[in-house]
């Protein structure tokens, strides 16, 4: 019914920066939240930045000011740019978004397939 398909991770060098996006797809009625995630070998998942359909953003301390989120309504796409890239920020990607369903009344949370980002020293 829904698909979360993320893109843009890669490999790139301590100082540089990637935009990630994430584009949700089916019978889509509305989008409550979007998120990016993170999960680093050997931890736990963690957010790393979200923004609400009225565009309130949250930020995990360890990327404020280096990372920035921001939405596409009309694309149902969310973004990810991350500059100022430190090793300590490689990690899997994963998007989360938070939906109804059409002819649904109570949202519902949605990941992606995840997306591998390397920042090398």
């Amino acid at each position: 019914q829904v698909q979360v398909v993320e893109s843009g991770g890669g490999l790139v060098q301590a100082g540089g920066s990637l935009r990630l996006s994430c584009a949700a797809s089916g019978s889509i009625g509305s989008i409550n939240y979007m998120g990016w995630y993170r999960q680093a070998p050997g931890k736990q998942r963690e957010l790393v930045a979200s923004i609400t359909s009225g565009g309130n953003t949250n930020y995990a301390d360890s990327v404020k000011g280096r990372f920035a989120i921001s939405r596409d309504n009309a694309k149902n796409t969310v973004y990810l740019q991350m500059n100022s890239l430190k090793p300590e920020d490689t990690a899997v990607y994963y998007c989360n978004i938070k939906l109804t369903l059409l002819l649904e009344y109570w949202p519902r949370h949605y990941w992606g397939q995840g997306t591998q980002v390397t920042v090398s020293s």
